[in-house]
């Protein structure tokens, strides 16, 4: 696993992105700036120990969890110790490989069986949606090489098969109605069955981060979001 770190001692929050499989800091790193502290999870291809910074005393702990990131989110937070003030999943589950609350198991094993430079193009594709906002977003591309996107794969695979019960408090869940990667209709029936957690349903892709200009108005926007309807979606 690789961690990505950004501080600046003035900082009071501190925001903790769990990346998706197949990511690296150029899909999240954009959204940063110096107004508070930022951790990036990623590559999980190993049982690598944590290296992270002396914590501080922060004001205020966001947790975001993308995309496969959101069982890594449950997966590591004993060993992190890292305790949230705010918890967000956007665009996943607990169960990332499952037929009924994640990605189907069968197309979970294509990709892992078929990872290649031509598919992993395609992938990214879908995850930004179309071709339009891929361009727009080249510079958010990852750069991985093909045996690291295969040995990550690999090692979540296992990992989730094995996985236990969930117990991550999730204070807000966001699907994209037209995510290409982890099927909306799974997210929305998980989702719908957790009480504790607010599910807010936008129309975006599987990636949607490039809406806005930080992650303090990501935040903001989602602790002030509030249904609209027959409404178009806007910042």
């Amino acid at each position: 696993m690789k961690t990505y770190i950004r501080r600046r001692e003035k900082n009071e929050q501190l925001v903790v992105v769990y990346g998706g499989w197949g990511t690296d800091e150029n899909v999240f790193a954009p959204l940063c700036n110096d107004e508070f502290d930022f951790i990036l999870f990623y590559d999980y291809s190993a049982e690598d120990p944590l290296l992270l910074p002396e914590m501080k005393t922060y004001t205020r702990i966001t947790v975001i969890g993308w995309s496969l990131g959101v069982w890594a989110a449950e997966y590591l937070a004993p060993k992190t110790g890292i305790k949230p003030d705010i918890t967000i999943a956007v665009n996943g589950t607990p169960f990332p490989a499952n037929d009924k609350f994640g990605i189907p198991l069968s197309t979970v094993e294509g990709i892992l069986n078929n990872i290649s430079e031509r598919n992993m193009i395609k992938f990214y594709l879908q995850m930004f949606g179309d071709k339009k906002t891929y361009r727009l977003n080249a510079e958010r591309i990852p750069s991985r090489t093909i045996k690291s996107l295969h040995d990550e794969l690999r090692w979540l695979y296992n990992r989730i098969m094995e996985q236990k019960e969930p117990g991550f408090r999730w204070d807000f869940a966001v699907t994209s109605e037209y995510d290409r990667v982890f099927p909306a209709k799974n997210q929305k029936a998980y989702w719908s069955n957790v009480d504790t957690t607010k599910h807010i349903i936008l129309p975006q892709n599987h990636y949607l981060f490039h809406n806005w200009a930080n992650y303090n108005d990501f935040i903001t926007f989602i602790q002030t979001w509030k249904k609209k309807p027959r409404r178009r979606f806007s910042f």
